[in-house]
């Protein structure tokens, strides 16, 4: 079996990662952007808002799976390996990809075009469940002492590479598509193109290396992995402490980043390719701030940081919505989003490793997807639902905000109790490089 501690063979380790992670979480992001779009083709409904609901309740449906699909493919990956378990995961996505790319629609099948929608939902959430544990452990674990903080990083700048180019390829279509063409064949596009990840995901992952700090912890254990009974029953306070940690990033990765251009289209009535465009520049900005704030972490700490950007975002969310509802326009939306994402990225980025650092390497797999799972599953599937919802019930566009506040609350506390790894300083601890 490979393994990896050069600095050429970690730039590799990391790129493997990162590419595999945004292609993946690619398709699972259109489908959010899409919703309004399938909802018609899949949903028909006399009331538009009941076909919008009956689309955004199928995308919380694959959190159902995600759970599940994080205990058995996170126990997988701590007794089989970070690549095995990771390309058992590429496999899986395309093939749920592909059910919803080509699935006929309500007019051609009837209800099985919903029941299509949802086994590929379900497939796609017991897939992506065991996505982020697996990456990140495998990325943290990658990392020279000094640099885990920015290593872990990169997992999420895949996420948002995901969000940057679904937000691309949709608005392409949104614009060069005439809205009849859009309803009936268009919002295929963005989805058969998804379909790279096959081919691209599986060729780039046969190509990692098991990380080393894995193959001794494994080594030292004899090959015996604990079960899930006892992850449960051992680590109680890291568990919760991660699920509080996971309840902010996941409400507000779902509520700013996924709905917020259907959101922004349908409640406050701006054009949604141009918000498509607002959605591009703000996630561009992002992706900066979350190698920087990782690689803050490892001189700073975690805790400090998680801290300062959390209660930032808090303080900054409930003013901002109100400001751009009293007035909606792109321009507003733009500083909006630009300050909101500021302030995620600066949380996304000590986040993975955070929650690598709460679990010994032998359940570190298992643990995070267990307790990263459950708090996407409880706070972030249904998110779009329950702002849309929300929205509606208390007839304010402010709405999101609430929930979001709430979920940040849960997030201050778990970052309060959260355990510090020891720090490893070196002179280049702020590079963003990833040699050592």
């Amino acid at each position: 079996m490979q393994t990896s501690n050069t600095g050429a063979s970690r730039t590799r380790q990391v790129v493997a990662a990162v590419i595999g992670n945004a292609l993946e979480w690619y398709d699972f992001i259109v489908y959010g952007f899409l919703a309004s779009i399938i909802a018609r083709q899949f949903f028909p409904s006399d009331d538009e808002y009941a076909s919008l609901l009956m689309a955004l309740a199928t995308f919380g449906v694959g959190f159902f799976m995600r759970p599940v699909g994080g205990v058995l493919l996170g126990m997988y990956s701590d007794r089989k390996g970070r690549k095995a378990a990771m390309q058992m995961i590429i496999r899986l996505m395309t093939l749920s990809i592909a059910m919803i790319a080509f699935a006929p629609d309500y007019l051609a099948i009837g209800m099985a075009a919903p029941m299509l929608i949802v086994v590929a939902r379900m497939l796609q959430g017991f897939a992506t469940g065991g996505e982020y544990a697996s990456a990140t452990a495998f990325l943290v674990e990658s990392a020279p002492a000094h640099r885990k903080g920015l290593y872990g990083s990169w997992q999420l700048v895949g996420q948002c590479l995901a969000v940057f180019s679904g937000a691309a390829m949709v608005a392409l279509v949104t614009h060069l598509c005439t809205p009849q063409a859009l309803d009936s064949w268009g919002w295929r596009i963005p989805f058969v193109l998804g379909l790279l990840i096959g081919p691209v995901g599986l060729w780039i992952r046969r190509h990692m290396a098991e990380p080393e700090e894995f193959l001794a912890a494994r080594r030292q254990a004899k090959g015996q992995a604990p079960s899930l009974w006892q992850v449960l029953r051992e680590h109680r306070r890291s568990l919760l402490v991660s699920m509080g940690l996971a309840c902010g990033a996941t409400v507000s990765f779902y509520v700013v980043l996924v709905n917020m251009p259907t959101f922004a289209h349908k409640n406050l009535g701006l054009p949604l390719d141009q918000v498509l465009l607002v959605q591009m520049l703000a996630v561009g900005l992002m992706t900066v701030v979350i190698p920087l704030s990782g690689a803050l972490s490892d001189r700073l700490g975690r805790r400090p940081v998680l801290m300062a950007f959390t209660l930032a975002f808090f303080v900054m969310v409930y003013p901002l919505y109100v400001w751009v509802a009293a007035a909606p326009s792109l321009e507003r939306l733009l500083v909006m989003q630009l300050l909101l994402c500021t302030a995620i990225g600066g949380f996304f980025g000590p986040a993975p490793t955070a929650l690598a650092e709460q679990f010994p390497v032998e359940v570190r797999s298992t643990g995070v997807s267990v307790a990263y799972n459950v708090a996407v599953m409880v706070f972030g599937g249904f998110a779009p639902l329950i702002v849309t919802w929300l929205s509606k019930a208390l007839g304010t566009p402010v709405a999101p905000a609430f929930y979001v506040l709430f979920a940040c609350l849960l997030t201050l506390l778990g970052t309060y109790c959260l355990k510090e790894a020891p720090r490893t300083l070196k002179p280049a601890a702020l590079n963003l490089g990833v040699k050592p």
